[in-house]
């Protein structure tokens, strides 16, 4: 046990730490040279195309040091996106020490604080490493007192690297058998391992991921889960290398997978403790809190037989993704489905990629929203997920939204537009610091609502690339948010309705409209598209009626004989208009809903 390493790879978006493992695993040997790729560990097709990690990735290494001894090494390679940081609070649970990556030429951003952080909670060993020191904009100086101001280390403990031609990656391997200590644990105590994560095979079922903090399992013997209560067989286990590689057994300090032969989902839940059936252990390890959704969006499926095979394909990716939850629900324009959470809008789109690409599900997705509370005029909390929980305005009393705490470092020149995109956005400035003379540190308070469309895109086009964002939680602040809903030729849209506050009701509800009268398809009957605010209509668009020209056999002869036949036409109409009804075809929902990315 004393020969173990377990770590994790912490850093900002882009600043290279999937380059940075597959340089750690080439050095070790664990991949052979012709078998290399970029982003090794990255094994879905959707992380390889934008080149970001969605999942973290667990591999063992083997490494002999120079003292003689062969070191196991356990390493995770964990998202840097602000949308997965719950990937990476899990990764850190399950190790010693960790590697913060600073890439030299962009210094200290955003959501290196912010993992720093989660890092410095769980009692974790930080080496910093100074990456990409080979691009020529690289400032070796500058960053490292960005680094020795952060952590408080001193200049010899920053390892400089590149995970692009392998400098430094000698010395990281050194560092990591020095610095980081081995794990504790008993291997003669009663079985404890903690599940962090778990993916299903359609062969084999479901396989979890688990680090052992005391005793021994074994292949063949009878262990229970905590959560469910349920004892299962250990048909298979072993350690991660590019494959599952199977072990007869595996002891406190280890990582590995375990194969139980469970086939359901909803029996393995990440967090949950495995102990020896025979002789368990006395408490559950503390997992991991439960994860707490930002955006919420219904996801139908295009045709109603397909709501089983939805349900089924969500919790498969449910055991990949624990940060995904998800509860039935029903619309009247768009059937049966699912009301989901997700961290922010970047997760909802790889939720939709990946339910299209693994189990070809095409779903339509409604307007993405917030959770909400509200108190009604018994003084009654509860939460609002749908624009259809709202209560009447007749019985509410206040209705409270989330805040966030946002952390914005940019250059000074940007201040202005980023402050002026802000104020735009209901924020308040708490918060503005110096870091060094070109990089200025801006704190807001934020509506959560505000932020889940569009603000991180045009918060990096109006810096050019040059600001980073990292946001958490604060609490639930009163707020003058209204329920608006989509008319069409007076009957409502349940799919379209959205909760907005008041002052943007309008502008929004107007490009709905637009947006609806440019999709829908021309009928024999005007079409009124109409937003509206309880009673009040905020906007309206009208689609025309398609028209027969009905005096086109009418050759001269008295006017009246022309009238008549027009007049004849608008009573038709207008019939036509009473007993038809619109149908909103599903293309135009999905291209309506695009309007807010």
């Amino acid at each position: 046990m004393k020969n173990i390493r377990n770590f994790c790879v912490i850093a900002h978006i882009d600043h290279g730490k999937s380059t940075l493992s597959d340089r750690l695993l080439e050095f070790t040997k664990t991949i052979d040279k012709r078998n290399m790729v970029a982003q090794t560990l990255d094994n879905m097709d959707l992380e390889r195309e934008r080149g970001i990690t969605i999942k973290s990735h667990a591999i063992q290494m083997r490494y002999l040091h120079t003292d003689g001894e062969v070191y196991t090494f356990n390493m995770i390679d964990t998202p840097g996106h602000v949308d997965f940081s719950y990937e990476v609070s899990r990764s850190i649970a399950a190790c010693e020490g960790a590697l913060l990556l600073v890439d030299a030429s962009q210094g200290i951003q955003a959501q290196t604080i912010s993992n720093l952080y989660l890092a410095i909670e769980h009692d974790l060993e930080i080496i910093p490493v100074l990456n990409k020191i080979d691009m020529e904009s690289a400032m070796i100086d500058e960053v490292s007192d960005q680094i020795i101001d952060l952590i408080g280390c001193t200049k010899e403990d920053i390892l400089l690297a590149s995970g692009k031609t392998g400098i430094g990656i000698q010395e990281i391997m050194t560092a990591v058998v020095d610095r980081i200590p081995a794990p504790k644990g008993d291997p003669e105590a009663p079985l404890q391992a903690l599940i962090f994560d778990s993916v299903f095979n359609s062969f084999r079922g479901v396989i979890a991921y688990f680090r052992i903090l005391n005793g021994r399992m074994r292949k063949g013997e009878k262990v229970r889960f905590f959560h469910t209560s349920k004892e299962y067989e250990v048909d298979e286990l072993g350690i991660l290398q590019m494959n599952l590689i199977p072990q007869p057994q595996l002891e406190a300090g280890n990582v590995g997978y375990i194969i139980t032969g469970i086939k359901e989902s909803r029996e393995i839940k990440v967090g949950d403790t495995i102990t020896n059936a025979i002789n368990p252990c006395t408490e559950a390890i503390h997992g991991f809190e439960d994860v707490k959704p930002m955006v919420f969006a219904g996801l139908f499926p295009i045709d109603n037989d397909d709501f089983e095979d939805l349900r089924d394909s969500l919790e498969k990716l449910q055991l990949n993704d624990a940060s995904l939850v998800f509860e039935p629900e029903t619309s009247v324009a768009l059937g049966f489905g699912f009301r989901c959470g997700f961290l922010g809008m970047l997760h909802l789109e790889i939720i939709q990629e990946r339910l299209s690409r693994e189990f070809n599900m095409e779903v339509i997705t409604t307007v993405p929203n917030v959770s909400y509370f509200a108190t009604n005029t018994k003084g009654e909390a509860f939460p609002v997920r749908t624009p259809a929980d709202l209560p009447d305005p007749n019985y509410l009393q206040e209705v409270q939204e989330p805040y966030i705490r946002a952390q914005i470092i940019t250059k000074p020149e940007y201040i202005g537009t980023i402050m002026t995109l802000c104020m735009e956005k209901r924020g308040i400035l708490t918060r503005q610091t110096y870091l060094t003379t070109y990089r200025v540190e801006l704190t807001f308070e934020l509506p959560l609502a505000e932020i889940v469309f569009d603000f991180y895109d045009r918060l990096k086009s109006i810096s050019r690339g040059y600001a980073s964002f990292d946001y958490s939680m604060i609490d639930y602040r009163a707020s003058d948010l209204v329920k608006l809903e989509i008319k069409l030729n007076g009957e409502n849209v349940d799919a379209l309705s959205a909760l907005v506050h008041r002052s943007k009701a309008e502008s929004f509800g107007r490009k709905i409209c637009t947006r609806l009268k440019e999709l829908l398809p021309r009928q024999q009957f005007l079409i009124a598209i109409q937003a509206a605010v309880g009673a009040k209509i905020i906007a309206r668009e009208t689609i025309s009626a398609l028209r027969k020209d009905v005096t086109a056999k009418c050759y001269g002869g008295d006017i009246s004989r022309k009238r008549k036949l027009l007049e004849k036409q608008k009573e038709g109409k207008k019939k036509m208009r009473q007993i038809g009804s619109v149908e909103v075809p599903q293309k135009a929902f999905l291209d309506v809903l695009k309007l807010t990315d």
